[in-house]
């Protein structure tokens, strides 16, 4: 069985930042986003897991990640994530 995550860090350095994505390997992509591996995020490291989601379904999984990072996503996610 596939399973994906669609994630939301925060940043610790910068309580005010949050990330939204997607893995395969959610240990594996936190360690990168700590380790400065992606351009967006490196400045406000490090980061923390603030909510993460599984799904078995990755074209569901994709599709949550894009909702999320709408801006009525935003504002779902502030309110209730």
């Amino acid at each position: 069985m596939d399973r994906c995550y669609v994630y939301i860090l925060q940043s610790e350095s910068h309580p005010d930042r949050f990330y939204t994505g997607f893995t395969e390997d959610l240990n594996a992509r936190l360690r990168a986003h700590n380790e400065g591996s992606c351009d967006y995020t490196r400045p406000f490291r490090p980061w923390r897991i603030m909510t993460a989601v599984m799904f078995t379904d990755l074209d569901q999984g994709r599709a949550f990640e894009r909702y999320l990072k709408s801006p009525s996503g935003r504002a779902f996610a502030r309110k209730r994530l």
